[in-house]
């Protein structure tokens, strides 16, 4: 071999060296921004409900076999991707589900949705799938603009089996609307879902998730009919929970995901499973959730009638069970202060002592990573066993000016 020969040799060894150095950085480089962008991104709750057997007052007049429901929700956080729970936890029949279909909600209208925007889900691949007594089941995924702080329409073509209670969500504080499909499965369109039968509850919707950021806050929010709306308007998305969604999203994606159940409590009784029973589904059971308001306790104090000392102990009790279960799992806890009852029926001075106690607690036990001290914000100055007139419904609950101060005082502590 001849030195001339060598010399080439060489230059072309070293070139392609550099060009395999160039091929293995370039795909390194390829490799770690597809790692990032995949870690990046994942699923979390934009909106959900606390499911709920349903009692015969609180199911449609018929049957929802062969028939249409629509539902709006208002979500917190945007996407380009969605995914829909549905839940048949509370039933003892299978549910037995045609097709769903989502679509935005006309802005003038709640039950007329917007034609191009309709996109109907697909579950294992399929439209229609059974869902089997106490279960629940994700949608696939579905590409879909979904925009912070929206309504969304979901409407659910029933099949012939439905269970006879069915699981739900009684206070929606806004209207679903259901139509006979016994003949024809009503197009997205049809005005017979004005026509239709109208109720205020929701039905067999759990949680709605969206593709996002690693780093994109969720707040769960465990509470009672404060925070599940009443006092608020029907359809206007005015729960004290819409507005702290409003206040943070203007800022940040931020999912904001309203576990409120009307007549609640926390340690037995009332209405539905008590926190301690639903707190592992309905807050642990959360996609993404990193944050957690704790704002129940009212109707364990108002459906007490002896051994006031004991309903105070027993409550904060149970809250440091809820508190640890919540930070084991990294979330930070933020308590909030009972608000004044002074005006309801049941009100005492035995019911406002363990209400002192328990927000004496809350304030300064140290238990909670922060404090959200609603009772401050919203007691009457001069009677502070008593809500400030301008933010009362009917006493315990608080009116649309007084969700709207809570939510943008909550939303400051949570920025």
């Amino acid at each position: 071999m001849t030195k001339q020969t060598t010399i080439k040799n060489k230059q072309m060894h070293r070139i392609m060296m550099k060009q395999s150095i160039r091929i293995f950085s370039l795909a390194l480089a390829l490799a770690t921004s597809s790692m990032t962008a995949f870690a990046q991104n994942v699923w979390k709750g934009t909106w959900a409900t606390a499911v709920e057997w349903t009692g015969k007052g609180d199911m449609p007049k018929e049957s929802l076999s062969n028939r249409s429901c629509r539902q709006v929700v208002h979500v917190s956080l945007g996407g380009k991707e969605l995914r829909l729970k549905l839940s048949n936890e509370q039933s003892k029949q299978p549910v037995e589900i045609k097709s769903v279909y989502v679509a935005d909600t006309d802005g003038d209208c709640n039950w007329f949705v917007n034609g191009k925007t309709v996109k109907y889900l697909s579950f294992g691949g399929k439209k229609n799938v059974t869902i089997q007594p106490g279960k629940a089941i994700y949608s696939d995924a579905l590409k879909y603009a979904l925009k912070a702080g929206q309504r969304l329409s979901i409407t659910i073509d029933y099949g012939k089996q439905t269970p006879e209670n069915a699981t739900s969500h009684r206070g929606s504080r806004t209207t679903s609307y259901i139509v006979n499909g016994l003949r024809k499965t009503a197009k997205p369109m049809d005005k017979s879902f004005d026509d239709g039968e109208k109720v205020d509850h929701w039905y067999n919707l759990s949680a709605i998730e969206v593709k996002t950021e690693q780093t994109t806050p969720v707040v769960a929010v465990l509470g009672n009919s404060i925070t599940d709306g009443r006092g608020s308007t029907t359809n206007m998305q005015n729960r004290w929970t819409d507005f702290l969604s409003d206040a943070l999203n203007a800022e940040k994606p931020y999912g904001v995901l309203n576990l409120g159940i009307g007549g609640n409590c926390v340690v037995e009784g009332g209405l539905s499973e008590p926190a301690m029973k639903r707190f592992d589904r309905d807050i642990l059971g959360q996609a993404g959730v990193d944050k957690l308001i704790i704002f129940e306790g009212t109707n364990d104090i108002g459906c007490s009638s002896k051994n006031y000392e004991h309903v105070a102990d027993t409550l904060i009790a149970c809250y440091k069970v809820l508190v640890d279960k919540a930070k084991a799992k990294g979330i930070k806890v933020y308590g909030a202060t009972i608000t004044p009852t002074k005006g309801n029926g049941w009100y005492s001075f035995w019911h406002e002592a363990i209400r002192q106690t328990v927000n004496e607690w809350i304030r300064k036990s140290g238990y909670f990573d922060e404090v959200i001290d609603f009772d401050e914000l919203a007691r009457d100055p001069q009677d502070p066993q008593r809500l400030k007139k301008e933010y009362s419904a009917d006493w315990p609950h608080l009116n649309p000016k007084g969700y709207e101060a809570m939510g943008k005082f909550a939303a400051e502590k949570l920025k």
